[in-house]
């Protein structure tokens, strides 16, 4: 069965912070868009958060692409997001739910929403936080609500019902998407497309990984088997056969 991954009304949008992986995905059709994080710069080894923004967006090519705020305080994330939104008109600024202490960010989105700047508002995990930042976005003001539905599962609760509730309560602010956070697998897509969500992230293994999509089954178990062939011979492993069991055998 060939699944044709053109006809899904949902938009990948690639999670990273490797330039070069980046630059790369940016020639991919299936690619409509970017997302960055702290923890995912660090692991990349980005040593400048300006230069490192600089290259990514002149990659990209005014696809979105989202950069974080790094403080933990209101009045300093405030500052950054203006900083950040300045770097380009495609881009959107990922603002937590919460600080560390748990205290919420509804107010700093409103200001910053109302400004005009485009927030992507991440971390975000109940629908009372989905419901809050929601009334907090200004309708004519571009944004982005990240639901984290991989890590939701991850706690053993379907995520479906979930963000099916948060695309309801995203219904009157238009301009506002729901993006379907932290997938864990390529199911995750088709997840994310019945929920009505209009973006997914993935990593680019998880988008590695799309060629499979509805390969054939019988196909896919030869080729494991193959695999688990071809590496035990490569790797030089051998069963010594006791003789007794190679009579017993024979008989």
């Amino acid at each position: 069965m060939h699944i044709d991954l053109s006809t899904l009304h949902i938009k990948v949008f690639a999670d990273g912070a490797d330039a070069d992986d980046i630059e790369r995905m940016a020639g991919n059709p299936l690619i409509e868009g970017f997302t960055t994080n702290p923890t995912l710069m660090r692991k990349a080894g980005v040593a400048d958060y300006r230069s490192f923004a600089k290259r990514a967006l002149a990659a990209v090519s005014g696809k979105p692409i989202s950069f974080e705020v790094l403080a933990d305080d209101f009045e300093s994330m405030r500052c950054q997001a203006e900083t950040i939104s300045g770097w380009g008109d495609n881009v959107f600024v990922k603002i937590p739910v919460t600080n560390t202490a748990g205290e919420s960010s509804v107010g700093l989105v409103r200001k910053l929403s109302a400004a005009g700047v485009q927030v992507n508002v991440t971390a975000v995990f109940t629908l009372a936080q989905v419901r809050a930042v929601s009334e907090a976005l200004a309708p004519e003001t571009a944004a982005v609500v990240s639901v984290f539905a991989g890590r939701i599962a991850d706690t053993g609760r379907d995520p479906m019902p979930l963000m099916r509730a948060c695309k309801e309560i995203l219904r009157m602010r238009p301009k506002a998407e729901l993006l379907w956070a932290s997938p864990r697998e390529v199911l995750n897509l088709f997840q994310a497309e019945e929920c009505r969500s209009d973006i997914i992230t993935m990593t680019r293994d998880q988008i590695a990984k799309l060629s499979a999509a509805g390969k054939d089954l019988e196909e896919f178990s030869r080729e494991t088997v193959e695999m688990f062939y071809r590496d035990a011979a490569a790797a030089g492993y051998a069963i010594e056969i006791e003789t007794a069991a190679m009579t017993d055998a024979a008989e």
